[in-house]
This record gives structure tokens, C-alpha cells and sequence, in this order.
């Protein structure tokens, strides 16, 4: 059995979806321009390896708490319309293409909320994200599950296959990732790659003779 695991930002997208979000936001007057700096501040520190889990994904949920999910959908459709659909990789969906009929599965830190419209546009069927706590019909700026993120994408993973009556080890894997936060499942996978890398991830899977892609110049 065949298993091809893809990271969202700035590897089947080029640029990060939360930092989008954020940015549109503040275009659309729901926050101040004063909250692109921490906006900026955080995606360097994610970009880094330097963020806190638990303080990232809290950072960018902590705007949903103050909206109604009417306007929060709305948002949404238009974010995704004026936003992502640009950034959609050309080459990310030859690559996606090349792994039919291979298990495929998305599998992000971004919330749940944002990336399940950008599954349905990859046409990608299976999404692991981090959850969204919401109460009453409204988030509370806070998570449900264990993020998925750095260590947190490997107990995640774990947990979905298991509830699919299956595990990692009984698959030939791909992995398809930008970031050295996803250090920890690529290093889990038979067959990780490194797309676009990041400088600290480029030096990694040089060094362990990983692959090393790009679909930005491709």
C-alpha cells in the first residue's frame, strides 16, 4: 500500500494560509493595520522552527472568537476567491495527479475551518488539520485536539490510521513538505521530501540525502 502525505503552506501553495488570512482580515477593516507586525512577527518565528506550539495556532484562532460563523463563512469564500486560488502551485497538482490512486492525504497546521475548502479545491479527500474549539456555534480562539503541528502531525496521523484500521508501517510513504517544523514525520515516512525547503531544512535533507524539489521554478 502506497501513502502520500502533503503539507499546505508554501509547499502546495506559495505563501501560508493563516498569514493570508490574517492580512485579509486586516483588509477587510475586522483588525487594525497595527496587527500585521505581530502578524509578520509570528510567521518568521514559525518559519524558524522558534514558535510555540500551542501560542501559534492560539495566535491565529484568536481573531474567529469576536465574529458570527455567518460572517466568518462569508470571509471565507471570498479569502479563498481572492487569495489562495493565485496561490494554488501549477506544478502542486501534477504532483498531486502523480500519486493517483495512492492514499492521499493533506496534513497541516492550519485550522480546519480554512484548509477544508482548499482540500475540496486540490480534490483531495482526506485532511488533517488542527481543530477549532467551537461552543454554541461560535469559536472560542482555542483548539479541540492536539494541534497539528511539528510532533503533533505524527500522533495525529497515527490516530487517523488507526481509526481506519491501519498504521504508518504498513505503507510505503511519501511525505512532501516545505518547513523544519515537519522535521519529525519526514523523518517518520519511507520517503521524504523536501520542497522549496527552508534554509534549515535544505541543510538537513542535503545531509541525510533526501530528496530536494521545487515547484515554484518548476
Amino acid at each position: 500500500m502506497k501513502l502520500a502525505l502533503f503539507d499546505l503552506d508554501n509547499t502546495l501553495l506559495s505563501g501560508d494560509t493563516d498569514f493570508e488570512w490574517l492580512t485579509f482580515l486586516v483588509e477587510e477593516g475586522a483588525l487594525p493595520r497595527e496587527a500585521m507586525r505581530a502578524n509578520e512577527e509570528m510567521d518568521l518565528r514559525y518559519r524558524e522552527g522558534d514558535a510555540d506550539v500551542l501560542e501559534y495556532v492560539r495566535f491565529y484562532l484568536k481573531p474567529y472568537a469576536a465574529h458570527d460563523m455567518a460572517t466568518l463563512l462569508a470571509w471565507r469564500d471570498r479569502f479563498i476567491e481572492k487569495k489562495i486560488h493565485a496561490k494554488v502551485v501549477p506544478a502542486a497538482r501534477e504532483l498531486l495527479q502523480s500519486h493517483q490512486p495512492d492514499l492521499r492525504v493533506m496534513i497541516t497546521a492550519t485550522n480546519r475551518f480554512l484548509t477544508e475548502p482548499i482540500a475540496r479545491l486540490l480534490e483531495l479527500e482526506h485532511l488533517i488539520a488542527t481543530e477549532p474549539q467551537i461552543v454554541g456555534g461560535r469559536f472560542t480562539g482555542d483548539v479541540t485536539d492536539t494541534p497539528c503541528m511539528r510532533e503533533g502531525k505524527i500522533s495525529r496521523l497515527d490516530r487517523w490510521l488507526s481509526s481506519r484500521g491501519t498504521s504508518l508501517d504498513r505503507y510505503e510513504s511519501w511525505f512532501y513538505s516545505d518547513s523544519i517544523n515537519d522535521l519529525p514525520l519526514l523523518s517518520r515516512v519511507t520517503h521524504p521530501v523536501a520542497v522549496d525547503p527552508d534554509p534549515r531544512l535544505e541543510e538537513i535533507a542535503r545531509e541525510r540525502g533526501w530528496r530536494v524539489i521545487s515547484l515554484r521554478k518548476a
